[in-house]
């Protein structure tokens, strides 16, 4: 299930590809895209993280929407979702905070509340907004204390934090849900074609099962990691912290958009022969 831009070719194994990830209903929204032909490219559902990593395009740098290092304790909040917070300003609250490592792994709501209160520095527990989506967590968790090989590979991104950042640095007026869902999710097209992605990719439709805001997420993903394997993406924070594995503690941002050229300065007429 998916779908594949001009001159695309499932079955190749391409050294030079990257690709974004963003949990959907039950499964995975995924976009990948080849940095040496930008024409190839592929959109589809993925029920699980590593079948998009050991897919036929085996990209070398993926960005996933999903807490990547869980602190044991958690004091304040783990620093990439402080760090995080501080760059949206305004729109701190799409970072929700990531409970404590014992808390993520929880039985049930109730225990992953009381664990994530006893590992919590002042005591927090998750919402149930939060805890509905810690599957996710624990899977790419899992996946990268399974497979070392991924660690730099499988990399922490927000949508939110790249929109930002792709808009100037500027909060975006419209959102992905609600009534100005279609006045949003145009917005964010505009900002993708502006980052680069292929007009083709950009306009598709949805994979089956994937919701239209999801698909952008996963691009808004796929530039991030676009940034990295380039070496241009900039860390939130700049030190990053490692949890009792090893896993890096650290949200992804696009590269700063270049500075703006300065207005040409008009000569008064006095100077002018």
């Amino acid at each position: 299930m998916g779908q594949s831009g001009a001159g695309s070719n499932r079955g190749e194994r391409m050294a030079r590809w990257v690709a974004g990830l963003d949990g959907c209903r039950g499964a995975w929204a995924g976009a990948l895209i080849d940095l040496d032909d930008p024409a190839r490219w592929r959109c589809a559902r993925f029920p699980r993280v590593i079948d998009l990593l050991d897919g036929p395009e085996a990209p070398v740098c993926v960005g996933i929407d999903v807490p990547i290092g869980l602190p044991d304790r958690v004091s304040g909040g783990r620093s990439a979702d402080r760090a995080a917070r501080a760059f949206l300003g305004a729109g701190r609250s799409s970072v929700f905070p990531v409970p404590p490592r014992a808390a993520v792994y929880a039985g049930s709501y109730d225990e992953a509340k009381a664990l994530s209160r006893a590992h919590s520095e002042p005591p927090f527990a998750p919402s149930i907004q939060c805890w509905n989506i810690l599957r996710y967590v624990r899977e790419a968790d899992e996946l990268l204390r399974a497979r070392s090989d991924l660690v730099t590979r499988l990399h922490e991104v927000h949508p939110e934090v790249a929109f930002f950042r792709l808009n100037g640095e500027r909060r975006l007026l419209a959102g992905k849900k609600g009534p100005a869902r279609a006045e949003g999710l145009a917005a964010r097209r505009a900002l993708l074609s502006a980052a680069g992605l292929p007009a083709a990719m950009v306009g598709s439709s949805p994979p089956p099962g994937v919701a239209a805001d999801d698909h952008l997420d996963a691009m808004a993903a796929l530039v991030v990691a676009r940034d990295i394997a380039e070496g241009r993406a900039e860390p939130l924070p700049n030190a990053i912290e490692r949890d009792s594995y090893g896993l890096p503690i650290v949200i992804w941002a696009p590269a700063p958009l270049p500075a703006p050229l300065p207005a040409p300065q008009s000569v008064p007429l006095a100077m002018r022969s």
